[in-house]
Parts: structure tokens; C-alpha cells; sequence
């Protein structure tokens, strides 16, 4: 039985009282604020601080999550906890209600300043269908460190961008002397995993303090141009076809939250390195729902990824480069069917859309909406609020 609010839940919402994620917002001629959804509301932090309805916290006082999410994992327990207890509360109620707002009313901005924006490939079946559509067929499909350590790269952090925000087609070098927009602009669905509390150098990280240093996970869409990557891939691999811009959910769901969701991973073979060791079931059951104009064309799930949050964080610090509050973590596509090179593989198999036209790539006007669902200790489902975007012509 679902543990009940006081504040109405509508039945399949995102944001049932064990999610509880935490965003930045603004109302109309007001500053940003750090905000908590509830249902069809949002919460708003600072005034609930303020008013003394939760303790004094200098936390919530600025348009960003960053000094909550350096503030670690005791204020984070305890600040759901009060949470819990206001929102299940009935005595609460005259409390809170001043601090409740329609999420449809405000305007949500990007939840945290971000520092370092860290790319991964964490799915078997992508790399492998990326290998086998590009290289000959007697080569082994994935590249020979593969499955010793999460391979990733650095991105650019000024592209992380909230979701609803125009998609450009990008223009760039597409071979020699031609230049000019992607015609080869696709979506990539990912998580997330957002950086609290920063580690101390030259100490690297184990993969059982991911809990103590990650405060949660965003959803994510890693906007691709495989035609810009396919030039630009050698000697030094993608630079600006990967992550030109990355539309992350407005709200971070918190690790705490997630934990029902938690499940084994994968087996590794070869064992990982000791640094990659995996003790506790760290893998998360995710639902995702990947949408073109209003029509589902995949449904990836989360678990089957090879590589974990844990190990992620792991690597990133191994040679005692220190992580920072507001890094962020991201998986790359999930599953083989989290881009549209997966689902029409690289053009072979184009997808039917409703109106008789067909889709390899994305064209301008189209509509993407990635959601995503993990099940909670009450039997319900929680999300992310989706990350949506839509592609306008280059400039």
C-alpha cells in the first residue's frame, strides 16, 4: 500500500511522496529557488526555512542546489526526513500550503551549476552495435580496453542545458571542405549521476563511497551528429559532434530514493580491476520511454548496463584527480536501443512514423521526449519529469 501525502497525488505521476526530487524554479518577477516536487506542486525550500517550518539553512537561499549538494549525506538524510514528516504530517498543513506552488505555474531552470561534465559508454549492446555498423566485420566489434574500465571523455560543461530547450541543429565539418549542418543529428537517452560532496586529492574514490560523494540522478538526452563525430573521431575521438549539448531533467531524484530500485549488475568478465570491485547490488532497475513527436519508438531499460554509477566514479578518480560538487556522471545510451542509430541501424532499418513519413535521423520541427520510471518500497513508481526537446533549424 502506497505510503499517503496530505498533498494530492495524482495516480502515475513522477513525483510520489518516497521521490521527493529537488530542482531550481521561479514564479513570475521572482528569483530562482530551490524547490522539492510533490505531485502536481512544488515545494518551495527557502520559505519553508524561513518561515520556521524546517530548520534555518543557508542551502536553499541561492537559484542552485550546489551548496545542498556539498553539504553531504547527513543534511541530505535528514533533510527528507523532515520532509516525510511535514508532507505526511495533517497538523503540518497551514505550515506548508503557503510554500506550495503548481509545478504548471513556475518556471523550472537547470537544478545545478555544473562543473565537470564527464561522458561515458557504460551499455555492452551499444558499443557493440556502434563496432559492428562501422568497422569490418572480422574485427572485433569493441575497442580492446572495453571491458577492462568505463571508457569516457571529457565534454563541455556550458552545454548542459534544462530540459525544454531549442535543440540547433549544429553546422560543422563534415569531410574534407564541407562544411555545413549535421544531417545526421540523433538523440541519445542516458542517466545522470550528480556529484555532492568533492573528494580530496590525490586520493582516488572505491566504488563504496559513491553513496557518501553522488547525491542522485537526472535524466538525460546527450544530443548526437554522427556525421561531425565520423570526421572528427581520429586521431583523438568525438569532440564537438558528442554533447554539443546535453538536456538534462529539471529535477534531481535523490539516491536515497532510488534504493528499491537497487539490483545486481551484470557479470563482468574479466573480473574489473580491485578499484572497480563491486560488493553491494549497485545496478538500478529504470524504465525508459523514448518518444518522436508523440510516438514511442523504444523502451530501454537501465539495468542491463555494463558498467555502473559506482565504478563510473570509481575510474573518474583513480588517478587521484580529485571529483567536484556538481560533476556530472553520464552513462552514454542506454541499452541497444537509447539513439536512432541503434533503433534503425545507421539507416538500414528506417522507422514508420504515423503520418506514412520515415525517420533514419532527426529532422527539423521533430519532438523528442525521453521519460523514465524505477519501482518504489510502496509499490508505486517514481520518475524524473522527463527531458524533452525540439529541433530547429541551423543557424
Amino acid at each position: 500500500m502506497a505510503i499517503m501525502s496530505w498533498v494530492p497525488v495524482p495516480e502515475g505521476s513522477d513525483f510520489p511522496l518516497l521521490n521527493l526530487p529537488f530542482g531550481v524554479f521561479s514564479r513570475r518577477g521572482e528569483l530562482p529557488r530551490v524547490g522539492v516536487a510533490i505531485g502536481e506542486y512544488v515545494l518551495d525550500m527557502h520559505l519553508l526555512t524561513t518561515q520556521g517550518a524546517l530548520p534555518p539553512a543557508y542551502w536553499f537561499a541561492s537559484g542552485t542546489l550546489n551548496s545542498f549538494l556539498a553539504a553531504g549525506p547527513r543534511v541530505w538524510h535528514n533533510v527528507r526526513a523532515d520532509l516525510l514528516e511535514l508532507l505526511t504530517d495533517e497538523s503540518r498543513r497551514p505550515h506548508v500550503l503557503p510554500a506550495l506552488t503548481p509545478i504548471k505555474e513556475v518556471r523550472l531552470h537547470l537544478p545545478f551549476n555544473v562543473a565537470d561534465l564527464l561522458l561515458f559508454q557504460t551499455s555492452l549492446e551499444h558499443a557493440t552495435n556502434v563496432g559492428r555498423m562501422f568497422l569490418p566485420p572480422e574485427r572485433d566489434p569493441l575497442p580492446r580496453t572495453w571491458r577492462h574500465m568505463p571508457v569516457g571523455q571529457y565534454g563541455r560543461a556550458a552545454a548542459v542545458t534544462v530540459s525544454g530547450a531549442p535543440v540547433v541543429r549544429p553546422s560543422g565539418q563534415l569531410r574534407r571542405g564541407q562544411v555545413g549542418p549535421t544531417a545526421k543529428l540523433d538523440l541519445s537517452a542516458e542517466l545522470g549521476y550528480v556529484v555532492g560532496v568533492p573528494s580530496a586529492p590525490p586520493y582516488p574514490l572505491s566504488t563504496s563511497e559513491f553513496p557518501a560523494h553522488v547525491f542522485g540522478a537526472v535524466l538525460v538526452n546527450a544530443w548526437r551528429a554522427w556525421d561531425l563525430m565520423a570526421w572528427e573521431a581520429r586521431p583523438m575521438g568525438p569532440f564537438l559532434g558528442q554533447a554539443f549539448m546535453v538536456t538534462i531533467s529539471p529535477w534531481v531524484v535523490p539516491l536515497s530514493a532510488l534504493n528499491h530500485a537497487r539490483t545486481a549488475q551484470p557479470v563482468q568478465d574479466p573480473e574489473p580491476a580491485d578499484y572497480l570491485a563491486i560488493k553491494d547490488d549497485v545496478a538500478i532497475r529504470a524504465e525508459l520511454d523514448i518518444r518522436l513527436n508523440g510516438l514511442t519508438v523504444a523502451k530501454p531499460e537501465y539495468q542491463g548496463q555494463y558498467w555502473t554509477g559506482a565504478q563510473m566514479l570509481a575510474h573518474a578518480s583513480v588517478t587521484g584527480s580529485p571529483v567536484r560538487t556538481g560533476d556530472l556522471l553520464t552513462t552514454g545510451p542506454i541499452g541497444g536501443a537509447g539513439t536512432l542509430l541503434d533503433l534503425t541501424w545507421n539507416g538500414r532499418d528506417p522507422l514508420g512514423m504515423p503520418d506514412g513519413s520515415e525517420r533514419v535521423f532527426l529532422r527539423d520541427g521533430d519532438m523528442v521526449r525521453v521519460s523514465a520510471s524505477v519501482p518504489a518500497a510502496d509499490g508505486s513508481r517514481l520518475g524524473f519529469g522527463g527531458v524533452a526537446g525540439t529541433v530547429y533549424p541551423a543557424v
